[in-house]
């Protein structure tokens, strides 16, 4: 494809909705990308000079890190310094005009600029704002420096991740800082259709990383209000379900997921353990739990013995649910992918094309598009500003001030 392949036949769904992002790394610009796949028109505030640090993480080609392709598409860049009184009144006009304001700096830092929601919604009633910080707006942490990692450390996550009696570790991503993003995005919608089809106003948004992440946890809380029970990290397996682990194989590892009771006599009759499909010991997974150790050795004699590829080909036929332990490569080059759209050749602005992830959600009336290939720095500066009625000169005399770029 090309950096500015053509939009597709069917309306976007979010097409006339302006999104003012200001947020940088991953919290808020994830949730402005993922505004921007489905139509919304994204200008995305930047520092002059440096701009968002995420231009610069992790592996760099020609000089600008491939996160930043997939992280900043379908957006636009305005280099405006919001620290000076020049930059400020420009992001209030981009903002009275807009319908959605993106931020996640720490609490207190667009007040300190008189830009919190209180002044913005006089300027526009219909503003939805969306705030992401490490605890929010209100509480007694609020003014503590927050990341994802922190906000999964809180949120109960990284209690759970690693084995037993070892060093908790985190899942390799920045998990925090996306279910974040997330869940503000759902607020978003949330918030613009009630503002246009209950004929209310906008509001704010308030997001906290940890709170992101608890909302995930599943019975933890419950489980610990109703028995005192605190649950602990298992590894690979899935505490209280069985047989549900990783299992060793000849060349790797294959999860395996037999904790249904039809699935479970079919996985033990695969693995020729025809006694424990028909053990009424083990008919249900209350049973099966009792008995997990028995049921992961049976399973990993079986496997060890076979290639991965032999064993989800005997669990395949078999009907049980298992899969491979998939790498980049193996995404990259994954069949399945590929034919749901999920890896996309992507032109960048730098000269070279690079795969990148796909759309997700798929909607069949008003999908998402990859439109636009992320900006260098300031690409649509003088375009925006001229959008607001600024005049070449007026945006002359702030590119040479250093309020822009």
């Amino acid at each position: 494809m090309s950096g500015h392949p053509p939009i597709p036949a069917s309306p976007a769904a979010l097409k006339g909705v302006r999104v003012i992002e200001m947020g940088q790394l991953i919290a808020g610009p994830f949730a402005g990308k993922t505004l921007g796949d489905f139509g919304a028109d994204v200008i995305k505030i930047e520092p002059p000079g440096t701009g968002d640090p995420l231009r610069n993480w992790r592996l760099m080609k020609e000089g600008t890190s491939v996160w930043w392709q997939v992280q900043s598409r379908n957006k636009r860049s305005l280099a405006l310094d919001l620290r000076c009184a020049d930059g400020q009144d420009i992001a209030r006009k981009l903002i009275a005009e807009a319908d959605v304001l993106i931020e996640n700096f720490r609490p207190g830092t667009l007040e300190s600029w008189g830009m919190g929601y209180e002044p913005l919604s006089e300027l526009n009633p219909r503003l939805v704002m969306l705030r992401i910080s490490g605890y929010g707006q209100t509480g007694p942490y609020r003014d503590l420096p927050g990341f994802g990692s922190i906000g999964e450390a809180m949120g109960g996550l990284r209690h759970l991740t690693g084995e037993p009696g070892r060093v908790p570790v985190r899942c390799g991503i920045s998990i925090g800082d996306t279910l974040a993003a997330l869940h503000g995005v759902i607020g978003v919608l949330t918030a613009l259709y009630h503002r246009d089809a209950n004929g209310g106003k906008g509001q704010v948004i308030d997001v906290a990383l940890h709170e992101a992440v608890f909302n995930v946890m599943e019975s933890l809380v419950p489980e610990y209000s109703a028995f005192g029970a605190v649950r602990e990290a298992a590894g690979s397996a899935l505490p209280g379900i069985a047989p549900s682990n990783a299992y060793r194989c000849a060349d790797g590892y294959v999860l395996i997921a037999g904790n249904g009771d039809s699935i479970f006599k079919r996985l033990m009759t695969a693995i020729g353990r025809a006694d424990l499909a028909a053990d009424p010991a083990l008919a249900n997974n209350a049973g099966r739990v009792e008995r997990v150790d028995e049921l992961d050795q049976a399973i990993e004699r079986w496997s060890v013995e076979r290639s991965v590829k032999d064993v989800l080909a005997a669990l395949s036929d078999a009907g049980v649910p298992a899969g491979k332990i998939y790498t980049a490569k193996d995404i990259a080059e994954d069949p399945h992918y590929r034919a749901r759209g999920m890896i996309v050749r992507q032109a960048t602005r730098d000269g070279y094309e690079v795969d990148v992830p796909g759309i997700v959600p798929k909607l069949t009336a008003t999908p998402g598009s990859i439109r636009s290939s992320a900006p260098k720095l300031g690409d649509d500066t003088h375009d925006v500003l001229r959008e607001i009625g600024l005049s070449g000169a007026r945006i002359a005399e702030l590119r040479e001030k250093g309020a822009i770029a």
